[in-house]
């Protein structure tokens, strides 16, 4: 959060909400950028690229961001159906780095 915005409970305009979300939104894409990093990476490690895929860890993930919401107060399921894009486009992205080395 910078020092312009508020947080959520303190908001008493919808011009403060969006300022909020706006914020939130550059640090989600910032942290997404820390986490194809991590894929480049991957990419580079993995000595094959059928290893790429893991469905197995996959599912670990998916099911990681499920508990971590509910602990939070979110809808489990949401984040999951989330997340399951997430690595879905991770995935992806490893494949074309993978295939760039």
């Amino acid at each position: 959060m910078s020092d312009t915005t508020l947080p959520g409970p303190d908001c008493t305009t919808m011009l403060e909400v969006r300022a909020g979300v706006d914020q939130v939104d550059r640090e989600l894409v910032a942290l997404l950028a820390r986490r194809f990093a991590y894929m480049d990476a991957a990419a580079r490690i993995k000595p094959e690229r059928a290893a790429v895929r893991d469905e197995g860890r996959k599912a670990q993930v998916i099911d990681n961001a499920r508990i971590a919401a509910e602990d939070a107060g979110l809808p489990g399921d949401a984040i999951a159906d989330l997340w399951d894009r997430l690595v879905e486009a991770s995935i992806a992205y490893e494949l074309r780095a993978f295939d760039r080395r």
